[in-house]
């Protein structure tokens, strides 16, 4: 029985990690030494950033008034009223991305030879062209057999790999307002963010998840995208081997996702925490959309009930034992 259920929008999921994220961060609402729930004066919310397989989100609390409704989100938690801005991006998840780039360079040459520059130096695979489009986020050309088998050989060159992941973006922003990437309105990024999921996973098997600078991690991520299929297999770090070869491509996509898309930069890089929990639990849109909902269900009026003596509770008690006997 599916009464009641419904499938959340991108923007809902967003909005519900970054409740998860700053309720375990008490910063929405702490328990104070004078043993009462109060809303921290002082602390700061902190933004969340989400990477699944389909989608990708962005959440924060701007400095400016968020100028696009489309984009704007309002709870009231705790007392305290949040505006927010927060946005998902279907199709920019890593599963997805990953395809898009794959049908890119299929497209590019239009024959059953992949050449893929974000794949290892070594690693080859075949996929047949229904498996490749077999999804909405990219369209098959119409010449396109779908029983065709195409071959991927991953040629380890980091730079074209950068190249090939950047026209998936479309970075032109109008003259109307700021933007993300593809025309999204979005305010400067501000204060701290927390990212998870897909963000942490990728960077945790690159050991870049103890806040390095930019430099850092950009000098990492070459290093790893230029080693060939044998030295990646042997840094397996308990990875499932099927997602060996994907790595590269999915770093150079986070940082190009975050920098050229979100607008961090080599300032505001520090700010971003890659996690995988917060206050030792898990961080997902569930726990936020529980303490959501339960927020706007409206506490029942106490009722008045009349206390009476211990004398009289005693005599009552007395009275019903000899009435017993």
């Amino acid at each position: 029985d599916f009464r009641g259920a419904r499938i959340l929008t991108g923007s809902e999921e967003g909005s519900f990690g970054w409740i998860t994220v700053n309720y375990l961060l008490e910063t929405l609402v702490k328990f104070s030494f004078a043993e009462k729930w109060e809303h921290p004066q002082d602390a700061e919310v902190l933004g969340a950033l989400d990477l699944g397989g389909a989608s990708t989100q962005i959440t924060f609390q701007p400095g400016v008034a968020v100028e696009d409704r489309n984009t704007s989100v309002f709870f009231r938690l705790y007392g305290t009223n949040y505006s927010l801005y927060s946005h998902s991006y279907l199709c920019y998840g890593q599963t997805q991305a990953l395809k898009m780039l794959l049908a890119a360079l299929h497209q590019d040459s239009l024959s059953g030879q992949i050449s893929h520059p974000c794949y290892p130096r070594g690693y080859q695979e075949n996929v047949t062209v229904a498996e490749l489009y077999d999804s909405p986020c990219v369209r098959a050309p119409s010449t396109a057999s779908p029983a065709s088998v195409l071959t991927v050989t991953g040629t380890g060159n980091p730079a074209a790999c950068g190249t090939a992941v950047q026209r998936l973006f479309n970075f032109s922003c109008g003259a109307q307002w700021p933007c993300g990437f593809n025309g999204v309105y979005q305010p400067p990024v501000r204060g701290q963010f927390f990212a998870f999921a897909g963000f942490y996973y990728t960077f945790h098997f690159l050991n870049l998840t103890t806040q390095q600078s930019l430099s850092h991690v950009n000098t990492t991520v070459l290093s790893f995208c230029r080693r060939n299929w044998t030295e990646v297999r042997a840094l397996r770090r308990a990875a499932r081997i099927c997602y060996l070869h994907t790595y590269c491509s999915v770093a150079i996509y986070i940082l190009t996702l975050l920098l050229d898309g979100y607008k961090f930069n080599e300032h505001t890089w520090s700010n971003i925490h890659f996690s995988k929990q917060a206050a030792n639990t898990d961080i997902g849109w569930t726990l936020g959309f529980m303490l959501n909902f339960t927020n706007m269900i409206p506490a029942e009026a106490l009722e008045h009930v009349k206390g009476h003596q211990p004398g009289l509770w005693a005599g009552a008690v007395s009275f019903l034992v000899l009435a017993i006997l």
